[in-house]
């Protein structure tokens, strides 16, 4: 079938990409779904810094690539051996398919699956290989899911299925956003219950781990260098919140610190921010050639540690209808995340105000 996608054509070129386009809008054709998998009509993306980071060339992906990963759609047709999920069904796109049968998926979450990090690495899908050409020459996917289109074909473990009355706009945010910022709380740090949790970086990611929190019973401080996220944080009831200078002066510790940045400078103030006894979660996704610096004594005398958390070490298929639930409950206000709406035509102005650092969650909207 005929699809509209957005292809990002070549990594690396400088912003505003607005003026520089590197993404493309255009035709491509997407085969139909092999007997594991799934053709879902795309209903909202968000986009996300991991779409960012392909974009300006910090991750590095086969070219040409149609980009987006975190999306809720409705299912449209189902592969022969697909018996849980049904045409009609709304489902969640996660970025990190599990396949349930390598020693990483025995680790809880802890360990991202072997074979799913090796498909999103080449730019296919679990099964193997694309289902995207243009003009005949293939198209690679985004982390399995290639969701700035108004359709696409995943495997059925990239996805998790949300009952209907959960709106798509709150499901596709369900999929990275609440994931990985929820999962660093509650599957990487160790909080205990009614301890405060101290969120370094207020992103998607990171205003996401403060809503679970709060939404958990947990009291929040947020710290950020962007005083509107601060502003912010606080009408999402962030007990305190301050700039890492202030917090640092001010002798601010917790025994729960999640570092949602993705930046060398935000990780060495969430270690400095984290009590004696406490763990560090580091949660973001920086450049590869990023480095910082810690004290190693530090972790010793005061029996500190430090987590790395893909994904927030979650397990899709367990976490997101938990996070529907409490959505459903009215304790997690999941749509506080939204910074804005767009078509798919606007990407490039989406990836502008993403770098500029003000944007949370824009959300591509597909009209029918």
């Amino acid at each position: 079938m005929r699809i509209t996608g957005a292809v990002l054509e070549e990594s690396g070129r400088p912003g505003p990409y607005a003026a520089t386009r590197p993404l493309a809008v255009d035709e491509l054709e997407l085969a139909p779904p092999g007997p594991t998998e799934l053709l879902v009509r795309i209903e909202v993306a968000g986009v996300c810094h991991s779409d960012l980071s392909v974009v300006d060339g910090n991750r590095p992906r086969p070219m040409p690539m149609l980009l987006g990963h975190e999306a809720a759609g409705i299912v449209e047709q189902a592969g022969a051996e697909v018996r849980d999920v049904r045409v009609g069904d709304r489902v969640v796109l996660t970025f990190l398919p599990r396949c349930g049968r390598c020693a990483a998926c025995a680790t809880d979450g802890r360990l991202p699956c072997e074979p799913g990090s090796a498909a999103n690495a080449a730019g296919g899908l679990l099964a193997g290989g694309t289902r995207l050409t243009r003009r005949g020459e293939p198209v690679a996917h985004h982390l399995g899911a290639s969701a700035f289109a108004d359709h696409a074909v995943v495997d059925r473990r990239s996805v998790v299925p949300v009952p209907a009355d959960v709106p798509a706009e709150v499901a596709a945010l369900l999929g990275c956003a609440v994931l990985t910022g929820g999962g660093a709380v509650l599957n990487a740090s160790g909080v205990r219950e009614g301890e405060p949790v101290l969120i370094v970086g207020l992103g998607g990611v990171g205003t996401a781990a403060l809503l679970v929190a709060r939404a958990t019973g947990h009291p929040v401080i947020a710290v950020d260098a962007v005083e509107s996220k601060l502003a912010h944080a606080l009408a999402c009831g962030a007990d305190a919140a301050w700039t890492p200078q202030q917090a640092l002066d001010e002798g601010v510790r917790a025994a729960a610190v999640i570092e949602a940045a993705g930046h060398p400078a935000a990780f060495e103030t969430a270690f400095g921010l984290t009590a004696p006894g406490g763990t560090t979660v580091t949660v973001g996704l920086p450049r590869a050639d990023a480095r910082s610096t810690v004290a190693p004594l530090t972790l010793t005398a005061e029996a500190r540690t430090v987590v790395g958390s893909y994904l927030g070490s979650s397990v899709p298929a367990r976490d997101v209808p938990h996070y529907a639930d409490l959505w459903l409950e009215g304790r997690l206000p999941v749509e506080r995340l939204v910074s804005g709406r767009m078509p798919l035509a606007r990407i490039n102005e989406a990836m502008d105000a993403l770098a500029g650092g003000g944007a949370l969650r824009q959300l591509i909207t597909f009209e029918r």
